[in-house]
């Protein structure tokens, strides 16, 4: 089962946010093989707390003009989880992201081709 188109526009929305406050390594792995709960999971490293938090009000702000709203929000501080049921948006300093490793553990799963390599430093 491929990432339905809606779930894909959101993913994209939501990372062109994340670009547009300097979220860094923004990564979204397609799970749609993989899980049955979600689609995607968009992955960004944010460099201190008050960033970490104007990443995730920046992608709730966009996804909210497209009529999407979190299911539900978890954490602060060092990880942000941001669930909009098939797609979920984790939000990690660049120690978090280190240590869980997402990438990592998702990395037979295909990435997706979100179109910011312009934009992302």
């Amino acid at each position: 089962m491929a990432v339905g188109n809606r779930t894909l526009e959101l993913t994209k929305i939501a990372a062109a946010a994340l670009a547009e406050k300097l979220g860094s390594e923004i990564v979204a792995i397609d799970l749609s093989e993989q899980l049955v709960l979600n689609q995607v999971f968009l992955l960004v490293t944010g460099n201190n707390e008050p960033q970490l938090q104007a990443l995730s009000e920046e992608v709730q702000k966009k996804l909210a003009q497209a009529g999407e709203k979190p299911v539900r929000k978890e954490g602060s501080g060092s990880w942000v989880l941001l669930d909009y049921t098939d797609l979920v948006v984790h939000i990690q300093s660049t120690e978090l992201r280190n240590y869980y490793m997402l990438d990592r553990l998702w990395n037979d799963c295909p990435k997706i081709d979100l179109g910011l390599e312009k934009s992302v430093r």
